[in-house]
């Protein structure tokens, strides 16, 4: 059981449901990393979600493949967003970090030593857009022998059949996509969304997170009616982008969406 287990656990015991965060590592500055990940957690962040910059996101929307960019022109690859996760751990040994990204970083490396360097840093569990469940078995292995939680992912298309294998399969939690498209994209239909996600999360054994448009306060209450926790990216990158105190910025922005989530009494 890793932290990511643990805190699906304390949240459950609790009555509460899971804030999620997406910053993308290196932006707006590499400085800004670290301080922004620890602000977001003061701000009410149960897992922390850190985009790994990819010179093709092709599941992300303007806002986020633009944060990309500017990360990886400051020099944000793989190896310093790993440094940025132990930094975050010299004073947070307990809030889940997953990665979020894509398979060819992994790739290149060889998913046992992407999962040893990753959970070395301490790193929880990697999401990986652009792996499909079926040919996801020897990266499983290879994250299983370091305890590194392969994060899947569901969407409205996704068929009854691969619905069922990823409610088997799922570990650390099933990342749904609210909507088919780009993050970022203004399309949410909470109520349909939340009928698909009372099907998935009473057959998922792991814990089902929601996320694409969610924007704010009320985007997140609405989808948090039936997702174990809700996911917000685009519109967080945005907010930290021409930050002048980035940290200040991710708690103005996070604050809200957390009290939205306790008053509802759906947590």
């Amino acid at each position: 059981m890793n932290r990511i287990d643990r805190k699906f656990q304390a949240l459950a015991a609790s009555g509460r449901k899971a804030l999620v965060p997406f910053v993308t590592a290196g932006d707006p500055s590499l400085e800004a990393t670290v301080p922004v990940m620890h602000a977001l957690v003061e701000a009410g962040a149960d897992v922390i979600e850190l985009g790994v910059p990819f010179s093709d996101p092709m599941a992300d929307g303007p806002t986020i493949q633009r944060s990309s960019e500017r990360a990886i022109a400051r020099g944000a690859g793989l190896s310093w967003v790993l440094e940025a996760v132990r930094g975050f751990r010299e004073r947070d040994a307990d809030t889940p970090v997953v990665l979020m990204g894509y398979l060819n970083p992994v790739e290149i490396r060889g998913a046992e030593a992407f999962a040893a360097a990753a959970t070395a840093a301490g790193v929880d569990g990697a999401l990986l857009v652009d792996l499909p469940p079926e040919e996801a078995a020897d990266f499983r292995a290879g994250f299983d022998a370091h305890d590194l939680a392969l994060v899947l992912l569901a969407s409205p298309t996704t068929s009854p059949a691969r619905i069922g294998q990823l409610c088997d399969e799922g570990q650390g939690y099933l990342y749904y996509v609210s909507y088919a498209g780009v993050t970022g994209a203004d399309r949410l239909d909470a109520g349909a969304a939340n009928d698909r996600l009372h099907t998935i999360r009473a057959r998922s054994r792991v814990p089902v997170v929601a996320g694409f448009g969610i924007k704010d306060a009320a985007s997140a209450a609405a989808m948090a009616k039936e997702a174990d926790g809700v996911v917000v990216g685009s519109a967080l990158v945005a907010a930290l982008a021409d930050a002048v105190d980035p940290a200040a910025a991710a708690r103005a922005f996070l604050a809200p969406l957390r009290e939205a989530l306790d008053r509802t009494g759906q947590v």
